[in-house]
């Protein structure tokens, strides 16, 4: 009886031990956990230098901010990891954005110049010699219609070109009147004029000039009694229906040009007016001076409110392309020998890291290599995190070797 007791005294005394140690244990267990849950140290948001056992405020009068420790091992696998508290991400005003596939649509911002359509502007000057007699144009800018009256010269060629013709009509020789005929043609003698001069037969001292379209008068550059010869250049007249805008691309963006591209052009003589045009033509020669490709642009111009030499701001659009890996732009962290950005990993996790861009648009970036599609990036208060990524990573560095 005495033994038994013994025994079952022994027993309970073993229970109690071993429900004993392992609270002890579990006590430990939590005391290490509570460790490893605690921040290493506090530093300034905006000076990683200043770095604190405790909560505080720095020098600026911001809070600090808590650093953990996310490599218990102090391996370099969680080297550049920073960890925030959700209360210092709002107070950051910390924003990411999904890394994900889509076309990229790049818009270049550049200035032109308003011209003539080249096309149908035609440059004056007489054929042959002489003396104008009366100018019926006085000022550039003046607007004239086809077969309006433009000058009258006087040229003693012109009145033997028509003697010629007469003395041809009176012999009745129909191989001299057609050559006399068409030789006063390439003077440029209207045919209206040598209907005339077929029933009258008596030649006028002078001849009138017409003008071959409508448009308006440019580089007015005679008067009336002025001697000119064949390479005189008396004046042009160019169409304002529609007109050409040259506008300079830089060299890095001229690879997304395209012939068709739509086009955007604003002045400012007109705010809130919009043009909508299309890349014309892309000149073939880059200026070794400014590096800029020219672009000709073409717009319709019914209401002539665009005026040859107007300055004007142009958005040339390159149109969707194939879908790529793209972030916004501004997420993007550029220097002077790498491109990263601040990839988001959730529960306040960042990290930055390194990528290689391709073409950059004027809101989104195209990502070669470093992220895969439904990455989350930081589009806003990254550069802090970036910043105290590098340092954090540079410091595992040198801790392992």
């Amino acid at each position: 009886m005495k033994s038994t007791g013994i025994f079952f005294l022994a027993l309970l005394l073993g229970v109690l031990g071993t429900v004993s140690y392992f609270n002890w244990q579990s006590a430990e267990t939590r005391k290490t956990k509570k460790q490893a849950s605690d921040p290493l140290y506090w530093q300034a948001p905006m000076d990683a230098n200043y770095r604190r056992d405790e909560p505080g405020l720095s020098p600026m009068g911001m809070p600090l901010v808590p650093v953990y420790d996310e490599s218990p091992e102090g391996s370099v696998k969680g080297a550049g990891l920073v960890t925030i508290s959700p209360q210092v991400e709002n107070n950051l005003g910390v924003r990411t954005a999904v890394v994900e596939f889509k076309p990229l649509n790049i818009a270049i911002n550049t200035v032109g110049y308003v011209g003539f359509d080249e096309d149908r502007l035609i440059h004056i000057h007489p054929r042959v010699e002489g003396w104008l007699e009366q100018l019926y144009v006085k000022s550039e800018g003046e607007a004239v219609h086809a077969g309006q009256p433009l000058y009258a010269l006087y040229s003693p060629k012109l009145v033997a070109a028509q003697e010629e013709f007469v003395l041809a009509l009176q012999r009745g020789n129909q191989r001299l009147i057609r050559s006399a005929e068409e030789r006063l043609q390439t003077l440029q003698v209207a045919q209206a004029q040598i209907d005339a001069l077929k029933k009258s037969r008596q030649p006028t001292k002078t001849i009138i000039v017409h003008s071959p379209q409508d448009g308006v008068i440019a580089n007015l550059g005679v008067r009336e009694g002025m001697f000119v010869k064949p390479g005189t250049a008396l004046m042009s007249v160019g169409a304002l229906d529609e007109v050409w805008v040259t506008a300079e691309v830089f060299e890095r963006q001229a690879g997304v040009l395209a012939a068709g591209n739509a086009v955007t052009m604003s002045l400012d003589y007109l705010p809130g007016r919009r043009w909508e045009g299309q890349v014309d033509y892309i000149y073939p020669i880059l200026d070794n001076k400014t590096r800029t490709v020219r672009v000709r642009l073409r717009f319709a111009n019914t209401d002539v409110l665009l005026k040859p030499n107007m300055f004007a701001q142009v958005i040339i659009h390159s149109g969707e392309s194939t879908p790529t890996l793209q972030v916004p732009r501004e997420a993007v962290i550029r220097t002077g020998s790498q491109n990263r950005v601040v990839l988001a990993l959730g529960d306040g996790r960042y990290k930055s890291v390194v990528v290689r861009l391709g073409r950059v648009g004027s809101s989104e970036a195209e990502i070669l290599e470093g992220l895969e599609a439904g990455d989350r990036v930081v589009s806003s208060a990254h550069f802090l995190l970036d910043s105290e990524s590098s340092i954090d990573s540079d410091f595992k560095r040198m801790a392992r070797d």
